[in-house]
């Protein structure tokens, strides 16, 4: 009998926005795998709290879409997570207080990458054992037989 874990991973911020401004790219077509058995995303209240205040600000919205319809999606993202509680604040460790927070997120939670386009941004994560992974690689990673 074969037994398969589904891999965690934690999504930043900047991926949900690139999936919001073009439906040509890797960061819509891995949301738009989404539910999926080979990955399942982790998320935390904050990291949640920072989806919603900028994927609902005007010049991340698709066109035509408004910020209900934002925080539909969202919402819809978070009943497929992962919910995770964080116990222990990696802070600082990273340049920037958001990564941090996507950083804490993926460890506790076990993730094994951060999806992002901010890549240069998450390069100490490698200390905690967590990968920073563009969502292109991410999605190729995915394609790739076992």
């Amino acid at each position: 009998m074969a037994f398969y874990l589904t891999m965690r991973v934690t999504l930043d911020t900047s991926v949900l926005v690139a999936a919001a401004r073009s439906r040509q790219g890797a960061s819509h077509q891995l949301l738009s795998m989404l539910p999926c058995s080979a990955f399942e995303i982790a998320l935390t209240v904050p990291l949640y709290t920072e989806w919603q205040a900028v994927l609902t600000r005007p010049e991340h919205l698709p066109p035509g879409a408004t910020a209900t319809q934002a925080l539909a999606f969202l919402r819809y993202l978070a009943s497929l997570a992962h919910l995770q509680d964080v116990h222990f604040l990696w802070r600082p460790f990273l340049r920037d207080p958001d990564d941090d927070m996507v950083l804490e997120c993926a460890v506790a939670s076990g993730s094994r990458f951060i999806v992002t386009h901010n890549f240069r941004d998450f390069k100490r994560a490698e200390a905690l054992k967590v990968q920073a992974i563009v969502p292109a690689d991410f999605v190729k990673l995915l394609r790739r037989p076992s």
